[in-house]
């Protein structure tokens, strides 16, 4: 099942307080989003969020998820990957909107793709019908290798159940889709990151890992991680008619 506690997705146990001002950005936000959402007539969607300050990798959003309501006057809901605090074990949770843009945001924007009619009824039957868990792993890592099932990060998992729902077999495996992402020209983005701070990384955060990525790549400081922006590139790739929303509170 879905769980339904707070996590935070690539983020330690710091207890923070929202004041008033950032309740409010994020309800208005929320309300932006839903009302686009109703506009363009979808019944899935990916809606990404920044949650943190990403500029010195070329980054802007740092976490997505997969919007949806399961039929046409039902509520939005949000589906995504979440660890637990500060931990590298993660579940898959489902919230409203507004709660989605509350997790201690670096700017209130998004970016919504609704992706082409076709996509969107087999991403509602895996949503619905099948199993929303199939492509989810409960080892986490912030950074997890694009091609590799040893860990997942909250953005990969949206990248293969999308994958899983591109793909002919019914109940793929994740090795499979991953093949098959390899096979369709996904690009993961390359984020430099040199070997102080990977030592860094790897001692003093669970959620960090980086055994799973090619020796070589790795040496260089070369780390090839599913990204929003990366998600976003194949999906455009693939759907020429998606439509792409942009929306922000200042």
């Amino acid at each position: 099942m879905l769980a339904v506690l707070p996590a935070w997705a690539g983020r330690s146990c710091e207890p923070r307080a929202l004041d008033a001002t950032q309740v409010i950005k994020a309800m208005d936000l929320a309300y932006q989003s839903r009302i686009a959402l109703d506009k363009s007539g979808a019944q899935v969607a990916f809606i990404a969020r920044v949650g943190q300050d990403l500029s010195k990798y070329n980054l802007r959003y740092s976490h997505m998820a997969i919007v949806w309501r399961d039929h046409p006057q039902g509520q939005w809901l949000v589906v995504h990957e979440l660890n637990a605090c500060g931990t590298a074990l993660s579940d898959l949770y489902d919230e409203g909107l507004g709660s989605f843009f509350l997790d201690d945001m670096f700017a209130y924007e998004t970016k919504i793709v609704i992706p082409e009619e076709a996509s969107q009824a087999r991403l509602v039957k895996i949503l619905r019908q099948s199993n929303p868990e199939a492509m989810h792993e409960a080892k986490y890592n912030m950074v997890a290798y694009a091609f590799s099932s040893k860990y997942q990060n909250s953005n990969q998992w949206v990248l293969e159940t999308y994958a899983s729902a591109q793909m002919e077999k019914e109940n793929p495996s994740r090795n499979e889709v991953q093949a098959w992402l390899k096979q369709a020209g996904y690009q993961a983005s390359t984020l430099e990151i040199p070997m102080l701070t990977r030592l860094g990384g790897r001692m003093f955060r669970a959620n960090v890992a980086f055994d799973d990525h090619p020796f070589d790549r790795r040496m260089a400081g070369h780390i090839d991680a599913v990204t929003v922006d990366s998600v976003y590139r194949f999906i455009a790739q693939r759907e020429p008619q998606m439509q792409v929303l942009e929306l922000k509170v200042k």
